[in-house]
């Protein structure tokens, strides 16, 4: 079961990850990986900030755009004939 939470104004899913025992958390729409974990949820939101706030500062330096652009198209391939 994935979960979100907003932190500094960015979606992030939470998952347990059983293996190291605790929470896991990975923003969505960023161009990089911008990850973090707790055993706790408001260690989670402690840690995504901290996480976040790295990401931004390590994309300002680099003059790097933090978020994922979409281009907002959908693409279906069919096979030739178009037969499903």
């Amino acid at each position: 079961m994935n979960n979100t939470m907003t932190i500094g104004g960015h979606q992030a899913v939470i998952q347990f990850d059983p293996e190291i025992g605790m929470f896991r958390g990975e923003f969505l729409g960023l161009n990089g990986g911008a990850d973090f974990c707790s055993d706790s949820v408001s260690g989670l939101a402690v840690e995504g900030e901290t996480s976040l706030r790295v990401f931004l500062e390590m994309c300002a330096e680099k003059g790097i755009e933090p978020a994922r652009h979409f281009s907002g198209k959908f693409q279906v391939r069919i096979r030739n004939g178009g037969h499903a």
